[in-house]
C-alpha cells in the first residue's frame, strides 16, 4: 500500500490492476483505502500495553535478548592473532640478539614487526569503536522508565522516528478489506507478537468497531 493524502488526512491506497487479478486468479477489490489515524490509535495502544506494569519485566527481558552479541567479529579475532604473532616473533628477535645475531639485521626485523603490530592494534581500535554494545536490562529499564507513558510517547513522537522505531521492531501490517481489519506483527528477536485490529468504522466506510482482539496462536511477550 502507498501513502496518499486526501482532504489533509493521510491515507494507505492500494490500487489492484484488474488485468493482474484476473490473470492470477486473486480475488482483490480494485481500489483499497485505510485511513491512517483509523489505525495509529489502536497500534499506539496495543505496542503501549507490552510496558503495562505487569508485563513490563518480561518485556525488557525480551529486548534485552534481541540485541545483537557484542562479541568481536571474526576481523577482531584475526587482528587479535596477528598482535599475538608479532609478540612472539618480538621475543625472538630478541633472544637472537642476545645469542650474537647482527644487531642491524634483528633491528630492522624489530622495526617491521613493531609497525605490523601497530597497524593490528589501530584496526583493533576501531573494531572496538564500532561493535555495537549491548544494553543490559538495568540500562533499558532506566531508559523505559525516563519516557514515561509510553502511549504519549508513541502519540507526540515525530513521525520519522516512529518510523524507525516501527523499523526496528519488525512491525509489518496487513489489511484484510473483506473483514475490514488489521492483523499487526511484531518480530522481536525470536519470538513473534501479533493481535488484529478493526479501525473506526467511519474512516474505512464500513459499520463496524474498534477491536484488538489479540491472536490466539502468538507466543511473544507482546502478545501473550
Amino acid at each position: 500500500m502507498q501513502g496518499q493524502y486526501n482532504h489533509g488526512d493521510a491515507y494507505y491506497r492500494c490500487r489492484f490492476p484488474q488485468e493482474y487479478a484476473l490473470a492470477n486468479q486473486v480475488p482483490h477489490p480494485r481500489y483499497v483505502y485505510l485511513r491512517e489515524d483509523a489505525l495509529t490509535d489502536p497500534l499506539d495502544t496495543w505496542l503501549a500495553s507490552a510496558f503495562a506494569p505487569h508485563r513490563i519485566a518480561q518485556t525488557i527481558t525480551a529486548m534485552a535478548d534481541a540485541q545483537p552479541f557484542s562479541h568481536p567479529p571474526a576481523t577482531g579475532t584475526a587482528t587479535q592473532a596477528i598482535i599475538t604473532e608479532c609478540d612472539a616473533k618480538l621475543e625472538r628477535y630478541r633472544a637472537a640478539l642476545d645469542a650474537g645475531t647482527d644487531p642491524a639485521v634483528v633491528t630492522g626485523w624489530i622495526a617491521q614487526t613493531q609497525a605490523e603490530r601497530a597497524r593490528a592494534e589501530a584496526d583493533l581500535r576501531t573494531i572496538a569503536r564500532t561493535t555495537p554494545r549491548r544494553m543490559s536490562q538495568g540500562e533499558i529499564t532506566a531508559l523505559v522508565t525516563a519516557l514515561g507513558d509510553i502511549t504519549t510517547v508513541l502519540r507526540d513522537v515525530d513521525p520519522a522516528d516512529k518510523a524507525e522505531v516501527c523499523r526496528q521492531l519488525g512491525l509489518r501490517l496487513n489489511y484484510q478489506p473483506e473483514t475490514r481489519t488489521v492483523r499487526a506483527e511484531v518480530v522481536l528477536s525470536a519470538h513473534r507478537g501479533a493481535i488484529v485490529l478493526r479501525p473506526r468504522a467511519d474512516t474505512i466506510y464500513c459499520p463496524t468497531a474498534v477491536d484488538a482482539q489479540r491472536n490466539s496462536e502468538a507466543h511473544a511477550s507482546l502478545a501473550r
